[in-house]
């Protein structure tokens, strides 16, 4: 029996496929027997384009009902899917795509100027445009396809999916994700969540990003449910739709905006039963005036590109705030110290995990994949963690040096990297700063070189090109010198207490 994710979904459809499936904030959409069709032609267009099984089909698309489209097509002609952040500059992109080498770059007409000599230069096979009312080159070579109808046999353990992460050394490391991976998630979180007949998604997250793309969009496919799916979070229209939804995932920032929006009351959430967080830390603050206005806890988990879903507060008990809840079943979870050995009872340690969500290692990086597992297989997932008595989890800090800014994980070496390759720049430490809208604020203390005289504006010029918007410097201060330990190494925990109130 084929293990494709799509053959799952296709088994979950309702049995009435003229059921919604996407619908746009005005009810327009797509249905179930029409997300299928279009899915087999997309299969079609891209076997017609030379896409053979394995291959890799790069996407830099804004959301649309389309994209949604190719990725499942890209699963039913067992083609290997590779969602970039549409922030992600061309600089940035040149190296996803001479390290992926996709057989399809797709990008939104806007950035195909940009894309062609590094496509030309990587001699990739083909540049096609979506844009975000899913249109483009793309669509035109769709319209001429043949359907196929049948669904590519894969094993388990075959790709369905690199999604790239950013590394502590500034290269990012392409995660692998397999059938099975993504399947085994996508089963539990239905499960456990308690998706019933006649749910409806709130669908506000990007699609280039595990939380949107796998989280939310897989739980509706394996229930059949229709989903609003908005290509961005505005509150007004999510509060127009809370009162014909039954489920919301989100970032934290979207609970906090909601709570800011005059418009979000109880009364436009009577028919919702289940709020989800995830991709950030939740305050204990956000959760409690959550519960407080809305009289409903918000259900926090944890999770991470390499694993899909890891932990979640429970359906039915008591979610508490400050903790990602127990372990998924089938997920194994263990604290450890630097050494690799046990901590004590009690003590905080690094996570490590296992499970069949666990992926299955870093595109052509075998030596930084057999870091990051411990001897025996277990994931080492960079986060310290404290585990209670009756197994639930709190994630307390991080031992990889990572800031979440906005749901983003985003690596401060890549930035010092940049920032330091900035004439009159000497050095620089780039750290995240409590933000009440972002979760995290990525923030750039620089020591000047004496060289020439710059300024902050001048270091954001320099770099407005090289990184996503989400990964630039919220604010910037020189200073004359780094604090440092014995040893040299730049004390970034002195450097976030003296500056923790900044953007508070």
């Amino acid at each position: 029996m084929s293990r494709n994710l799509y053959a799952l979904f296709q088994s979950r459809f309702p049995k009435d496929l003229s059921a919604p499936c996407l619908m746009d904030a005005n009810g327009v959409g797509i249905s179930y027997g029409a997300l299928d069709e279009k899915t087999a032609k997309m299969a079609g267009c891209l076997l017609g384009l030379g896409v053979k099984k394995g291959d890799r089909v790069a996407v830099q698309a804004d959301k649309s009902q389309e994209a949604v489209v190719l990725y499942l097509a890209c699963l039913r002609a067992g083609a290997v899917y590779l969602p970039l952040n549409t922030a992600y500059t061309a600089d940035e992109l040149d190296y996803f795509l001479s390290d992926a080498t996709p057989v399809i770059v797709v990008c939104d007409p806007k950035m195909e100027a940009a894309l062609k000599p590094i496509v030309t230069h990587n001699k990739l096979s083909h540049l096609l445009t979506l844009d975000g009312d899913g249109l483009g080159s793309l669509m035109a070579a769709f319209e001429k396809a043949v359907s196929k109808n049948e669904i590519c046999e894969v094993e388990g353990d075959e790709l369905a999916a690199i999604l790239y992460t950013s590394g502590t050394t500034g290269r990012s490391k392409g995660a692998m994700l397999s059938h099975d991976n993504l399947s085994s998630n996508a089963e539990v979180l239905h499960k456990y969540w308690g998706w019933v007949e006649g749910d409806v998604l709130l669908h506000a997250l990007p699609i280039f990003h595990v939380h949107g793309l796998f989280v939310a969009l897989h739980c509706a496919l394996m229930n059949g449910s229709a989903m609003w799916f908005l290509p961005k979070f505005d509150p007004a229209v999510i509060c127009k739709l809370l009162p014909k939804s039954t489920v919301m995932m989100g970032v934290p920032t979207f609970y906090t905006r909601l709570l800011d929006y005059d418009g979000f009351k109880a009364d436009i959430c009577k028919n919702m039963r289940l709020f989800i967080s995830g991709s950030a830390p939740l305050l204990e603050e956000t959760f409690n005036h959550f519960k407080s206005k809305i009289g409903m806890s918000i259900l926090e988990r944890y999770g991470m590109t390499e694993a899909g879903m890891i932990t979640s507060n429970p359906l039915n008990g008591a979610r508490v705030a400050g903790t990602v809840g127990y372990p998924l079943p089938g997920v194994r979870a263990r604290l450890r110290d630097e050494n690799g050995l046990p901590v004590s009872e009690g003590e905080p340690g690094v996570l490590e995990i296992t499970g069949p969500n666990v992926f299955k290692g870093y595109w052509q990086m075998p030596e930084k994949t057999a870091e990051e597992f411990s001897k025996d297989g277990f994931f080492i997932t960079g986060d310290i963690a404290t585990i209670a008595n009756d197994g639930r989890i709190a994630i307390v800090g991080r031992a990889k040096d990572l800031i979440i800014s906005g749901g983003y994980n985003v690596y401060p070496k890549e930035i010092e990297l940049i920032i330091d390759d900035v004439a009159g720049v000497k050095e620089s430490a780039v750290i995240g700063l409590s933000h009440p809208d972002f979760g995290e604020a990525v923030f750039a203390v620089i020591v000047k070189d004496g060289t020439i005289d710059i300024d902050a504006a001048g270091v954001k010029d320099c770099i407005q090109g090289k990184l996503a918007m989400f990964k630039q410097p919220k604010s910037i201060v020189f200073v004359d010198e780094l604090p440092r330990n014995t040893m040299g190494k730049v004390q970034k925990k002195t450097l976030r207490e003296i500056y923790a109130k900044l953007f508070k």
